[in-house]
């Protein structure tokens, strides 16, 4: 699995809308890629932050860094 794909299927894994084979070789995939495993990472901590009802809203100039960060290590991986 591409990092691409890892990280378009990233959203499902996490709501486990996955079939097995996909699921297992997404795990498979986010062993030994740090990349997307530190996007699956910090992908579940927001959304169990979200879930708890706390909000944090972030200075537009980190939110603007973080978007950009995102994008790039996102092209990095294609």
């Amino acid at each position: 699995m591409k990092c691409n794909k890892a990280i378009k299927e990233l959203s499902a894994y996490l709501d486990g809308e996955l079939d097995a084979e996909l699921r297992q070789t997404l795990e498979a995939h986010l062993t030994y890629c740090n990349h997307c495993h530190a996007v699956y990472d910090t992908t579940k901590k927001t959304i169990e932050l979200y879930c708890d009802g706390k909000l944090f809203s972030l200075p537009e100039d980190v939110r603007a860094r973080l978007h950009d960060a995102l994008r790039r290590k996102l092209q990095e991986c294609k």
